[in-house]
């Protein structure tokens, strides 16, 4: 889930075209979460499911959404969770309740037919295995795309790798990357171009945008730390919910009128068992490593067999995609030689 940050951060907007050539680290955990959620059946709610019934609606958008990036000239580098931090547990518990009642209050709004209710709950009660992460990783290696498996929080790793210059970008539709000090961000790497409104059957149109945290300091008119205790005030994966009564343009205020956290902290009602802190030194001191980027090879034969063969995909589309997915490794390809020779 998150910081929410969007009412305070200024984003701007550009097309797929503008990043041709450039590699973006990808929070995996995020956009699996994303697949689990909206690759659903519109009235029951039930995710894509092969042939013996096992969910693939995490492999279907991993496949298509990497294919179509690697089609527009990205290089895309997928980043796995590790462990989370002790402190993040009872976040973690708390979730699993909050999915096991909502797969009760989905099964309900099944038996009434509310239809709303059920795309509302089945997504609430998606739940991302070990199984289907080991499936992901081993579709990437297929796919020839490289991923890295973060000691900690993929986000924690995902904004190293930026400001280590490893990659250009990090990818996620989450802030929290800004708060582990990424320097660039690039948000609505989408297929379709478009999100439903919550509770609603109306679509907006949605285009990549890019989010520059020296950008985002310098508009907000703070620096860094500030940005990490801001967040934590508003609500983090730690802190879920923030300080009852501050919002993002509260907290904000506060941020600028006590300049340091300590300051800002002393004066709140904090009604959480880990200290405020201690989040905050996690954010500018997460567990990350120090790892290259390894090359891997396009394995259609295998691509085939496992989408195909094992998960009952169809086979006349993955080859449409597969084709297409040997023209962006090549170009992907030229372009490396291209910066080489440049």
């Amino acid at each position: 889930m998150g910081v929410s940050l969007s009412e305070l951060v200024p984003a701007k907007q550009i097309e797929f075209e503008d990043l041709q050539g450039k590699t973006i680290a990808i929070d995996a955990y995020n956009v699996l979460y994303q697949f689990l959620t909206t690759i659903r059946d519109r009235f029951t709610g039930e995710p894509l499911r092969d042939s013996k019934g096992r969910i693939t609606s995490h492999l279907s958008g991993l496949f298509y959404r990497t294919a179509k990036l690697i089609e527009n000239g990205m290089e895309i580098v997928y980043v796995f969770d590790g462990e989370p931090p002790e402190f993040k547990k009872e976040t973690v518990e708390q979730r699993s309740e909050t999915r096991k009642e909502a797969k009760i209050k989905w099964k309900e709004a099944l038996e009434r037919g509310d239809t709303e209710a059920v795309r509302r709950y089945s997504q609430a009660a998606a739940r991302l295995t070990d199984e289907m992460v080991a499936e992901s990783k081993r579709l990437l290696n297929y796919m020839g795309v490289p991923w890295l498996q973060a000691p900690s929080e993929g986000e924690a790793q995902v904004a190293y790798l930026v400001r280590k210059g490893k990659v250009w970008s990090g990818g996620s539709q989450d802030w929290d990357s800004l708060l582990f000090g990424a320097p660039r961000l690039v948000r609505n790497l989408t297929i379709s171009g478009r999100r439903k409104l919550p509770g609603k059957e109306k679509y907006i149109i949605v285009k990549p945008e890019i989010v520059e945290l020296d950008k985002v300091l310098s508009s907000l008119g703070i620096n860094h730390d500030q940005l990490i205790t801001l967040g934590i005030l508003v609500g983090t994966d730690y802190n879920p919910g923030g300080i009852k009564g501050i919002g993002p343009k509260t907290a904000l205020k506060i941020v600028k009128e006590k300049t340091s956290p300590e300051k800002a902290f002393k004066d709140i009602e904090w009604g959480f068992k880990i200290k405020p802190e201690e989040i905050f030194d996690f954010f500018k001191n997460p567990p990350v490593q120090e790892t290259d980027i390894e090359k891997k090879d396009f394995q259609p034969e295998k691509l085939l067999e496992m989408l195909c063969e094992e998960h009952s995909f169809s086979h006349e589309r993955i080859n449409s995609v597969v084709e297409k997915l040997r023209e962006g490794k090549e170009k992907e390809k030229q372009s490396r030689l291209g910066r080489f020779l440049g």
